[in-house]
């Protein structure tokens, strides 16, 4: 069976949507191919005993990409911030973060000039050219510039939060800091969790002529003298197509394409540096102690927050908590992750066992696919790539200097204006 298509869009998770859509909305006619039964990647919300759990950890920055594209394709998105009243975790006591200037002046955690070293800190991360510091990791950057070593804590631990990644040695610094900074300005949880993302825009790609396909298992992306012939799927149907945009890893493409190691595909996988990490969503009756509704371990890789505190994420008013353990590039012991995490749970609501109603335990879950780190040869990736005409890629691996959602959004408008802007 032989078929064609303007474009072929591998992926139905947030940028293959996107994706998807910009293209259909520029009169191509346009098959989006995912692989599993359901759309959403990453960005599915699983629903247990009426509540809604997100794949780890997702939070919206209303200052970056991925909030702005969304509302520019009408997508309606209603949720609640994050707690403002933030503990800190030292050494196992918990303590009040230092986050207003009141705070931080009556904070046991620093000392005086650690007090003032904070402040000028804050007024560094306000600055509008924060992005410009070059190739510079965030620990290089952290030593250069933050004398005081529990400010460095702090900063780390807003790093990680921010970025999802525990990567300091290799991190680049410049987009960090933005992505710090976008976090200070508003982080939104979305009621209902993701999906009510995901399912608008299923809808929205509906509408603009988007033909979908699930259960679609892309085996090879087919290509001859140069140029993009189509897909190949693993029932062998071959789907001709002007131009693929696929939104998959830099080595599962790598995989699909014929002669990649002569590509910057090949570039691409070997220099990939992902980020993982280990989530524990739990679905709680109450909350055992009231008003530790957002927490930041300083000297541990981990966060909480307390996402229905202002957003709604079940049908019967059941709690949701996120715990997060950032594992960096690296595997990680799964059972010990997940230990970990309970007793952080432990340690601030203790008897949280008794008050289940579900949970949803996530080990070695990738967060993004490559990093913005040192060792990348270019620091702007895709959207087109090179020696192989019609192929583009597209996901939060793709960068120009975004991060997570914000880069999976950027990543699928560039290569759709690619794809619009390129000969027929």
């Amino acid at each position: 069976m032989t078929t064609t298509w303007d474009t072929v869009v591998i992926g139905g998770g947030l940028a293959g949507l996107i994706g998807a859509i910009e293209v259909a909305q520029g009169g191509r006619k346009v098959l989006l191919l995912e692989k599993s039964s359901r759309l959403g990647g990453r960005a599915m919300t699983n629903k247990k005993h009426g509540v809604h759990l997100n794949l780890g950890g997702h939070a919206l920055y209303k200052a970056g990409e991925a909030y702005r594209i969304l509302r520019e394709l009408g997508i309606h998105i209603e949720g609640g911030a994050p707690s403002s009243r933030v503990k800190a975790l030292w050494h196992h006591e918990l303590m009040p973060m230092p986050a207003t200037p009141a705070s931080m002046l009556t904070s046991k955690l620093l000392t005086w000039s650690g007090k003032w070293g904070l402040m000028r800190l804050m007024i560094k991360l306000s600055s509008s050219d924060i992005n410009k510091q070059g190739v510079v990791t965030v620990r290089e950057w952290a030593e250069r510039e933050i004398a005081d070593p529990m400010v460095r804590h702090i900063f780390y631990a807003l790093c990680r939060t921010a970025t999802y990644s525990h990567d300091t040695d290799h991190l680049l610094a410049g987009p960090a800091l933005v992505q710090v900074k976008r976090s200070l300005k508003g982080v939104l949880y979305p009621h209902g969790g993701w999906q009510t993302i995901v399912d608008q825009l299923r809808e929205k790609a509906a509408k603009v002529g988007v033909h979908i396909r699930g259960n679609a298992s892309v085996k090879e992306i087919v290509h001859e003298h140069g140029n993009v012939q189509g897909v190949r799927l693993a029932d062998n149907e071959l789907i001709q197509a002007r131009s693929v945009l696929s939104t998959a890893s830099p080595s599962e493409i790598h995989q699909m394409v014929r002669g990649a190691e002569r590509t910057q595909l090949q570039q691409w996988r070997e220099e990939a540096r992902p980020s993982k990490a280990a989530c524990l969503d739990i679905g709680l009756r109450k909350l055992p102690v009231k008003d530790r509704d957002i927490m930041l371990a300083l000297d541990q890789p981990i966060f909480f927050s307390h996402h229905t505190l202002n957003a709604k994420l079940s049908d019967d008013g059941t709690l949701v908590v996120h715990l997060i353990k950032y594992n960096g590039p690296g595997e990680s012991d799964p059972k010990a992750d997940e230990d970990i995490l309970t007793a952080i749970m432990r340690t601030l609501h203790p008897g949280w066992e008794k008050e289940v109603v579900t949970k949803q335990f996530l080990p070695n879950m990738t967060v993004v696919h490559d990093t913005l780190h040192k060792g990348r040869s270019n620091l702007q990736t895709g959207p087109s790539v090179e020696g192989i005409l019609g192929l583009y890629v597209a996901g939060d691996w793709v960068s120009h200097g975004e991060m997570l959602a914000d880069a999976s959004a950027a990543s699928a408008r560039r290569a759709a204006v690619a794809i619009l802007t390129k000969k027929q």
